[in-house]
């Protein structure tokens, strides 16, 4: 069960931050780890997520998992960001192993986890199979957890509204973050766990959106805020879409919303070769993905940079 300790969620932008490598030997840039997160932090962020799909979790041992969670830890907090919440990504296929995964990023400076059903061998599931996974992971875990619906990476699996709302029962289950893009989905769990947002703590459930793209119907339907992977390249431009709802702004909003889904569908379609092709064109920084992952040429580079330019022009006007 979770301790006291954790700094708390709280409604808005949670950035899954992308992992950084030397180009030469694909060491983990710890530097660079350190840097881009107080870049977020001063962009004006809610929180940062380590381990999540944008941080190629996949692609990293455990003890490079708990290096990247505590050196970002360290970083925030020497730059004056102490009490930002930090949420790691510990999904696994099996319970035993998102259990020790939740458990090390407790010890790595890990306040929530953020947990992806096992869905590789669910042909042979129960009916309870899955339910039984959160709860039991929820039950060992020192930190509070996060439902993770992403059936693109859960091979297909998507969990229905009902599945989610009984699961936020747990009193160690304090969130869900909705990738699948099913608005509907969200509005109804968001309603019935009187989720918070801006201004509301409600029950302090986080019900949150999967990707900038839908920011803006994510608030309308009640829920927290994002997740999401944009935010890499244009925090504050995310935060800013954020304050604009809550102050009532709606028409500058759906302006900005627009704005970000088309940088977003760049994001999506790049994924973290294309993210991090943007950051190098446009912030200096960022590298590559780990092999097999490829790296894009000259103009493939410059295709990412196009595609991100107009977005970045209004990041760097804010």
């Amino acid at each position: 069960m979770a301790n006291s300790s954790h700094r708390a969620l709280t409604p808005g932008v949670y950035v899954p931050i992308v992992a950084f490598f030397d180009p030469e030997t694909e060491d983990l840039d710890l530097a660079t780890t350190a840097s881009h997160a107080v870049r977020l932090a001063e962009a004006g962020v809610t929180g940062i997520t380590t381990q999540g799909s944008n941080g190629e979790a996949v692609h990293l041992s455990h003890e490079e998992r708990d290096l990247i969670t505590s050196t970002t830890r360290r970083a925030l907090d020497a730059a004056g960001f102490s009490s930002m919440p930090l949420m790691v990504g510990c999904g696994a296929q099996s319970t035993r192993e998102s259990i020790a995964l939740c458990r090390a990023a407790a010890a790595a400076g890990g306040d929530a986890a953020l947990v992806l059903p096992p869905a590789y061998y669910q042909g042979l599931f129960a009916a309870d199979t899955v339910a039984a996974f959160f709860r039991a992971v929820a039950d060992a875990s020192p930190i509070p957890i996060l439902i993770y619906n992403y059936p693109g990476a859960a091979a297909g699996l998507d969990l229905s509204s009902d599945a989610i709302i009984a699961l936020a029962q747990h009193p160690n289950i304090v969130g869900c973050k909705l990738t699948c893009g099913n608005t509907g989905k969200l509005a109804r769990v968001a309603a019935a766990t009187h989720a918070a947002v801006p201004g509301d703590r409600g029950s302090g459930f986080l019900c949150l959106g999967g990707s900038a793209d839908f920011t803006l119907q994510t608030l309308v339907a009640g829920g927290s805020g994002i997740i999401g992977g944009l935010a890499n390249v244009a925090p504050k431009a995310c935060t800013h879409l954020m304050r604009l709802y809550d102050e009532g702004r709606v028409k500058e909003a759906r302006r900005l919303q627009a704005v970000v889904a088309r940088g977003d569908w760049a994001a999506i379609r790049g994924g973290i070769v294309g993210t991090k092709a943007a950051l190098v064109a446009h912030f200096g920084y960022g590298g590559y993905a780990r092999q097999p992952l490829p790296r894009p040429g000259k103009e493939e580079s410059e295709a990412w940079r196009r595609d991100f330019e107009e977005l970045v022009g209004v990041e760097k006007g804010l």
